[in-house]
């Protein structure tokens, strides 16, 4: 079984040792990426295709992992390119979303399921999950079974698994960038050491839990800007409001300027990220 995987980032490269360990041929494209993601490629002995059309003649399956807003447009650039195989979307979209991306790849005659990853990108067995949902799940989810990424088939429609996401990405990392600007707030207001006091008492664990809001998502914030915005739509579609999200993307956007950064900032530093106004 040869798959291709657009593309082995951080997520990606979980997916793929995913599809290696269980005995797949994996492809993918060097063409437009960086050196970053040739060396995760190479890790995790996946095989270059070059381009994205060699990748899609070459392959029985292709598992789509790409930032949200890339998504329709990798999909658009597969179904161009005559793939006609079973083709996975595994990106943090809306439901509404991954069924226009189901349709683009229909029409150019590839079968569609739907995926959601929750989980950290570290290649622990067990430590994150691929759920699928549609007509061809099940046959995905056997490309899934050697792990790290283990498969959850839901039985439930194409929609189904990005909702699933979108329900626990919106909490998950909208919590996180509500506890960076509650912090960023105490800090603009002079009453941080207050709120640590009054947490310490009240709620003991949100001291720590605010510090990994800032540690563990800055570097990656860049990659949460999307996601956000999926969530919002999300929202939208199902008649809730969508400020939450929307301004967790603002969030992630004034801390996007720490990607590539060799260390995280503390929690000052991003409160001063966040704390500029836009244009300033």
């Amino acid at each position: 079984m040869t798959v291709g995987l657009l593309h082995p980032g951080e997520m990606g490269s979980a997916v793929g040792a995913t599809l290696v360990a269980g005995g797949a041929r994996v492809l993918w494209a060097s063409a437009g990426r960086g050196a970053q993601t040739r060396a995760r490629a190479t890790e995790i002995g996946l095989e270059d295709a070059g381009s994205l059309e060699a990748l899609v003649h070459a392959s029985r399956v292709i598992v789509s992992v790409a930032p949200p807003h890339a998504a329709l447009d990798v999909a658009r650039g597969v179904a161009a390119a005559g793939f006609s195989g079973l083709y996975v979307d595994a990106n943090a979209v809306s439901p509404d979303a991954a069924r226009e991306i189901g349709r683009i790849v229909e029409r150019g005659g590839a079968r569609f399921v739907d995926g959601g990853i929750i989980g950290p990108a570290n290649r622990k067995p067990g430590a994150a999950r691929v759920y699928l949902s549609g007509g061809d799940a099940a046959a995905a989810a056997r490309l899934f079974e050697a792990g790290p990424v283990a498969p959850v088939v839901l039985a439930a429609p194409v929609g189904a698994a990005s909702a699933l996401k979108m329900a626990y990405g919106g909490w998950n990392k909208g919590m996180q960038a509500l506890l960076a600007s509650i912090r960023a707030l105490a800090i603009a207001e002079g009453v941080d050491e207050a709120l640590l006091a009054e947490w310490k008492i009240s709620m003991p664990d949100m001291p720590a839990r605010s510090e990994r809001a800032v540690h563990d998502n800055a570097r990656k914030a860049w990659r949460f800007v999307g996601e956000m915005e999926e969530n919002a739509r999300s929202f939208a579609q199902a008649g809730l409001p969508t400020g939450f999200h929307e301004a967790a993307a603002e969030v992630y956007r004034r801390l996007s300027t720490y990607k590539d950064t060799p260390a995280p900032p503390s929690v000052a530093e991003a409160a001063a990220a966040l704390l500029k106004r836009p244009g300033r």
